[in-house]
């Protein structure tokens, strides 16, 4: 992996008193009102965040989708009207999409899709995963996919795409799973079963809302009674009379967030013909049905069958990122056209005029820029990496994904907070994100054991940057310094392998569950930091590519927010290790509220530049400056109290 390499701005000077600011500088006063050029910093803002020069070609068909009447936010619906409206609304994406296929095939678009429509409908975000992603992207990925095969039915919506892969017992341990598929020797074609309760596939939308439904499903190969590991079988499920025999289906409880037609399912010996095993180089039936593979183990065969999990994860950070930023946009013009009672008799201020309520929108727009700016960066490398390094962009994208759906929720639980009581209640857009972002949390790899996986590959130094040794005394650095933040967060990185590769040798001899369990907790820490130093990376990447010297200040600004952020609580580690100076700690909280003063009279251009249509926004009362009950509506009558 490149790394970026810096030299400090200023030469090291001797050793003295580092400057504490004063907390109540003379002349400078409170204020939000925005900065004199913003305006234009706002289009360049925008142009960096949405693939500059790609941006009409990646988002604009998402975008202007999002300003559609179709996709106004509906909470009056019952669960199952939402679900239903979710399909329609699929279908009216599908028919803005020139070739469903090459959508399926491009990661930048189909994770821009995810990034737009999420925000209006957490539903189609997940039915589109599922369709574009995990059943077209499938078919895509395995030779005989396409080839001879009418997709003609999936590629105009007659019939959605589904993919059942979990079981109910087998989640994070999907290659243990026991669906069967067996080879009849007699007609060349499949028998798919599910042999036990445990096995039934959880979770996939099968249900017969939505209309006729086909699957790739997961199952073990078994041929002459010998098991040759998972394959994906295509099977229909479903068409216009109902399910097909040997298909059972049970809904499932509603789940928080909105509502999709998740299902429990199983097969009672349900023949399939021999066409419908997906076939590659990683598995393919000779004609006398004998299993023919360049790939020896059963679990890379699996592995390599479900391939489109990364880009699902690409999808899924996507997603949540982009309800990240619509919640941040919706609390940044509530607070600015909130207004609470002032220090002075009379006198009322804005919320946004109180920096403990712009100090925390700032944090959250300084880290969704960040997760924006490491979310392009990944998809480049996802779609241009060379064959080699596969298994280190594989593992990239698995930790920015668990980094940026984290990050998501507790960016939006902070906007959804100083926005009060109105917050909570889902006319206003924003309540629901939180709970939509948990499910991409989960989607496509539990983040937590995702990033188990990953850090017991870096423990042992994949991705990992070499520091020099010894450090560089800190003394004459300063801590406006971006490349010496940045140096510190990848010191820190440094730190903790070094903490988990000694607690693995520590450990029990004899246990390897017992030396990993020692070691799990540091690896995690590890694993943390990285991504941050790798979202810090794309961040001071995309500021140098500003054009303007405002636009560059503002984004350099928002980025040292961001890794003092990321610093802030490890301070101690640093100064322990000599990479941080005792005036470094002191001046530490000083040098936060001056950044952030700084940020504040940006704020509302920050939150605009993430581009969300005005017809989106003029929907959602307190990011327009509206109460409930504001307007005479079906839920708010005015009376003539105030006639």
């Amino acid at each position: 992996m490149a790394m970026l390499t810096f030299h400090d701005e200023s030469p090291a000077r001797a050793a003295g008193p580092v400057h504490i600011p004063e907390q109540r500088r003379g002349g400078r006063r409170t204020s939000i009102r925005p900065a004199e050029g913003d305006t234009s910093s706002r289009r360049e803002l925008a142009h960096l965040l949405f693939d500059e020069e790609d941006k009409e070609r990646v988002h604009g068909t998402w975008r202007h989708l999002l300003a559609a009447k179709e996709f106004r936010h509906r909470p009056d619906l019952s669960t199952g009207e939402r679900t239903a409206l979710s399909y329609e609304r699929l279908r009216l994406v599908n028919s803005l999409v020139g070739s469903p296929l090459a959508l399926a095939g491009d990661a930048r678009s189909l994770a821009a899709l995810h990034e737009w429509v999420g925000v209006a409908d957490g539903g189609v975000c997940t039915l589109a995963s599922i369709h574009y992603n995990l059943f077209l992207g499938s078919l895509l990925d395995h030779q005989n996919g396409i080839d001879g095969r009418d997709l003609s039915e999936f590629t105009s919506m007659r019939q959605a795409g589904t993919f059942l892969c979990t079981e109910l017992d087998h989640g994070n341990d999907a290659p243990a799973l026991q669906t069967t598929a067996v080879l009849d020797p007699e007609t060349g074609g499949f028998i798919l079963h599910t042999p036990t309760p445990g096995a039934q596939k959880f979770m996939p939308n099968t249900s017969l809302a939505g209309g006729p439904k086909s699957a790739v499903v997961a199952a073990r190969l078994v041929i002459d009674g010998e098991d040759q590991g998972v394959f994906l079988f295509l099977t229909q499920l479903s068409d216009r009379d109902g399910h097909l025999p040997g298909i059972h289906v049970r809904r499932l409880p509603d789940r928080t967030g909105t509502p999709v037609d998740h299902c429990l399912t199983a097969f009672e010996h349900v023949r399939l013909p021999r066409e419908a095993l997906l076939e590659s180089a990683h598995g393919r039936l000779d004609d006398e049905g004998r299993l023919d593979s360049e790939v020896g183990s059963a679990r890379k065969r699996f592995l390599r069958s479900i391939g489109r999990v990364t880009a699902g994860k690409l999808c899924m950070s996507a997603g949540t990122l982009g309800m990240s930023r619509a919640a941040l946009a919706i609390a940044v013009r509530h607070a600015h056209s909130r207004f609470i009672a002032g220090p002075k008799l009379g006198e009322r201020v804005p919320l946004a005029a109180h920096r403990s309520h712009h100090g925390r929108l700032l944090h959250g727009l300084a880290t969704a820029y960040a997760m924006t700016f490491l979310h392009r960066t990944t998809v480049s490398r996802w779609m241009h990496h060379a064959p080699q390094d596969r298994a280190d962009v594989e593992r990239l994208v698995a930790i920015v994904k668990g980094w940026i759906t984290w990050q998501a929720r507790a960016v939006t639980t902070e906007a959804r907070e100083r926005c009060g009581a109105q917050g909570l209640f889902p006319v206003n857009g924003i309540s629901e994100l939180a709970q939509n972002i948990e499910g991409g949390i989960t989607a496509e790899g539990d983040n937590l054991v995702i990033w188990v996986k990953a850090g017991s590959e870096m423990l042992f130094g994949q991705g990992v940057e070499h520091r020099p040794h010894p450090p560089v005394p800190p003394v004459g650095r300063s801590l406006t310094s971006l490349p010496f933040l940045r140096d510190l967060l990848a010191e820190l990185v440094v730190l903790w392998q070094s903490r988990a590769r000694t607690a693995l040798r520590q450990g029990p001899k004899g246990d390897p569950l017992g030396r990993w369990n020692e070691a799990s907790g540091p690896a995690l820490e590890m694993v943390s930091v990285y991504t941050a130093l790798q979202a810090a990376d794309a961040f001071i990447e995309a500021a140098a590519r500003a054009e303007s010297d405002a636009t560059r200040t503002v984004l350099e600004n928002l980025c040292r927010l961001f890794l003092l952020r990321q610093i802030e609580g490890r301070t101690g580690d640093l100064l322990a290790e000599g990479h941080l100076a005792a005036d470094h700690v002191r001046t530490f909280p000083y040098l936060v509220n001056d950044v952030i003063a700084g940020l504040a009279p940006h704020m509302m251009t920050l939150a605009d530049a993430f581009d969300l249509p005005s017809e989106f926004l003029d929907a959602v009362p307190i990011a327009t400056g509206r109460r409930l009950g504001d307007k005479p509506d079906e839920w708010a009558r005015r009376t003539h109290l105030w006639e």
